[in-house]
């Protein structure tokens, strides 16, 4: 894992943008049907593409703009145990979505990361842009500003938490950011926990984790994000190993609410079969 952190960006993003651009030879992806409008599979290591469907198209991506969220925020090197409270701003004024986390509630900016990331806690997200150095405003320029430092060539972002349908990316672009996340130890740590318990005023609330996925014994998942608005459908990406290798996977609008865990399922036992092995 510390030798796949230690290289730099460059030849992963050379392989995913020009290189391997169709799927390893073996069993081909037309075996595997998908239930994903878009989906991508990548050998970390290498950037080789295993397995691609529309991976170019640009979509909106909802929640998993938190990863972006994550890394701007652990950038810039804000004191982790700053305490937010959460305030009527923000209360999500544009899908009127509902969240447990309560008006009032105070925590320390790490943990309000950790819902973010974990409980994809859209409260969570926007007070952390909102308290960002230069509010809200100046977070979202340095989303922005991180998507073309990572040669995100279509990713536009315009909330921390991914409510608007203007956050948009492809598959490649989130190929891309995925493995640029897994780079931050807090990042991996926190978006696999299987739950989490916060004591809001005189009450404890569990947020399980959004991916359940993270709970079977059946996975090794190293990174994990979640994402659904309705126009863009239901979305996962995922670092994890497959067939005793490290992998990518995205997959975007996936019309139903569970298909997006059995489309992670099928390439799952697709690449175990088709190579030989399990892990």
């Amino acid at each position: 894992m510390q030798a796949r952190q230690s290289k730099g960006l460059l030849g992963f993003v050379l392989a995913v943008c020009c290189g391997f651009l169709g799927a390893a030879p073996g069993r081909g992806p037309a075996k595997l049907s998908l239930k994903s409008a878009s989906a991508l599979v990548l050998d970390q290591d290498t950037g080789q593409t295993l397995l691609a469907k529309q991976a170019g198209a640009v979509q909106p991506i909802a929640s998993l703009t938190k990863l972006m969220t994550a890394m701007v925020l652990l950038d810039a090197h804000l004191d982790p145990q700053e305490i937010l409270t959460i305030t009527n701003d923000d209360k999500d004024r544009l899908r009127h979505s509902k969240s447990r986390l309560p008006v009032g509630t105070r925590l320390p900016r790490e943990q309000a990361l950790l819902l973010a990331l974990l409980a994809s806690e859209n409260r969570a997200a926007h007070a952390l842009g909102r308290t960002f150095p230069g509010g809200l405003s100046a977070f979202v320029q340095a989303m922005n500003a991180k998507a073309r430092e990572l040669g995100l060539e279509e990713a536009h972002f315009e909330d921390p938490s991914g409510l608007s349908s203007g956050n948009v990316a492809s598959a490649r672009d989130l190929a891309l950011l995925l493995e640029a996340a897994y780079r931050y130890p807090e990042i991996r740590d926190f978006s696999t926990r299987p739950a989490t318990t916060i004591q809001a005023g005189r009450r404890s609330i569990q947020f399980p984790n959004t991916n359940a996925l993270v709970r079977s014994p059946r996975w090794t998942i190293g990174l994990s994000k979640t994402g659904y608005i309705q126009e863009a459908g239901r979305c996962l990406v995922m670092q994890a190993m497959l067939a005793n290798r490290p992998v990518l996977i995205i997959l975007l609008d996936s019309w139903g609410k569970y298909s997006r865990l059995g489309d992670a399922n099928r390439i799952k036992q697709w690449m175990e079969a088709r190579l030989g092995t399990k892990g």
